[in-house]
């Protein structure tokens, strides 16, 4: 007679991913993913290490369930910003400013997704949801040559454009270099400073009319 997982046993087991997962998660936010190790995550879940590869075959594919996870995360609220209230350059605008406001409030968390050299697995996961944001500034520029907003021609290159600006303005400021700036009192980039930067640049690109004062 075959063995059958009870139903407690796969709750129990998916309660205990589930945690691992957040203390994964937890790691990549204070350390990024060179901080990541089994070792470390078997004993800040407070598990044998033996124990991770009975829910994860390796360090490479726990570390693409956390980066999806937190992309996810990210990809949702813009989603939400994008496509609210307001014109189309208006949820622009409400959108970057949210997006790197969030990256700032968890810098090392934004930069290892950003940036930090990963596993070719997760660097997989990097580009794939870069399609995803790029999927949201598609249909948002769409909205925008429909509302009279922008005027933009070639929606998925200006999309991946779009995708590419907003990743690369905030890796120098998300960088563990800017980071020891600030922690050492010396002159840095601000959030606003960067944040007015991007926004205005991205209205430009799509050729949004000018605020009449620069968006924080």
């Amino acid at each position: 007679m075959a063995y059958r997982t009870s139903e407690s046993r796969i709750e129990r087991d998916q309660a205990l991913r589930e945690h691992i997962l957040d203390c994964a998660l937890h790691q990549v936010a204070d350390g990024g993913f060179s901080a990541l190790t089994m070792t470390s995550l078997a004993s800040s879940a407070g598990i044998a290490t033996g124990s991770l590869y009975r829910h994860f075959p390796g360090k490479a594919a726990l570390a693409c369930e956390v980066f999806a996870r937190a992309t996810r995360v990210e990809i949702d609220s813009l989603k939400t910003a994008f496509f609210g209230q307001g014109d189309a350059a208006q949820r622009l605008s409400r959108g970057l400013t949210q997006f790197a406001a969030r990256a700032w409030q968890s810098r090392q968390l934004a930069y290892a997704l950003i940036a930090e050299p990963v596993e070719s697995e997760v660097d997989a996961q990097r580009l794939r949801y870069r399609e995803a944001y790029a999927e949201l500034f598609i249909r948002l520029i769409r909205q925008g040559n429909e509302d009279g907003s922008f005027t933009v021609y070639n929606i998925p290159v200006t999309a991946a454009f779009m995708v590419g600006t907003v990743a690369e303005s905030l890796i120098g400021p998300l960088s563990p270099q800017a980071r020891a700036l600030r922690a050492s009192g010396l002159p840095s980039e601000s959030l606003e400073s960067v944040t007015r930067a991007l926004t205005l640049f991205c209205l430009r690109a799509l050729g949004a009319k000018e605020p009449d004062h620069a968006p924080l």
